[in-house]
């Protein structure tokens, strides 16, 4: 059993589609960031640094942050999601990398310059919309190669990416000219397991008059 705190982001969507796929119980508890919620002194003592997705294995007592670590960890302890292959594992990683260290970072900044800065500034906004829109254009060249980010097999790789290419409104990004992104986009969308998890993490969010 696992406990699962997260809010309707693009980091936390990831954990509870990894938890449907390897059809596991967890129980699902808002963070509201909104509110500020994660610097509660109560969230802190499961992670310092502040941010959602933390999960807890009450099997382990184990407290686990960084939602590509909690993935690899699923993935492995369950072992599903992630090919056995060194070659695929390999392939796998690399695209959890180039997430973590390109795609992600891209997308949050971009939001943040046009939506949340004090101030416009012109030069920060082109520069990450310019770094999403490449980093989407080399995974467009990657998918027109594969069905999956990581190869033929649907991977932790590929809830990943989904995250922040569900939340791609934020920095006002679209998939007009990524085919093989939108292509990818819409298999991983339909597929059951990733609907009951967005339908659980779209429920987090208060309902408001």
């Amino acid at each position: 059993m696992y406990e699962v705190y997260a809010f309707s982001t693009p980091n936390s969507v990831k954990v509870p589609i990894a938890l449907e796929e390897l059809g596991v119980p967890y129980e699902l508890h808002a963070v509201n960031v909104r509110q500020g919620e994660q610097k509660r002194d109560s969230f802190l003592a499961l992670n310092p640094n502040g941010k959602v997705p933390v999960i807890a294995d009450l099997e382990r007592a184990f407290v686990l942050s960084e939602s590509a670590a909690i993935l690899v960890y699923l993935a492995e302890k369950h072992g599903e999601l992630l090919s056995r292959d060194p070659a695929a594992r390999a392939r796998t990683f690399e695209q959890l990398f180039v997430h973590a260290s390109g795609l992600s970072p891209s997308f949050g900044q971009a939001g943040y310059f046009q939506k949340f800065a004090p101030e416009q500034i012109p030069h920060a906004v082109d520069r990450f919309v310019t770094e999403a829109k490449r980093q989407l254009g080399l995974l467009d060249g990657v998918l027109e190669e594969r069905e999956y980010a990581a190869g033929n097999e649907f991977s932790i790789a590929d809830i990943a990416h989904f995250g922040w290419i569900w939340r791609r409104g934020f920095p006002d990004l679209t998939l007009d000219d990524f085919d093989n992104v939108r292509r990818w986009y819409d298999a991983v969308q339909s597929r059951p397991a990733v609907g009951r998890a967005i339908k659980k993490v779209e429920g987090l969010v208060p309902v408001t008059a």
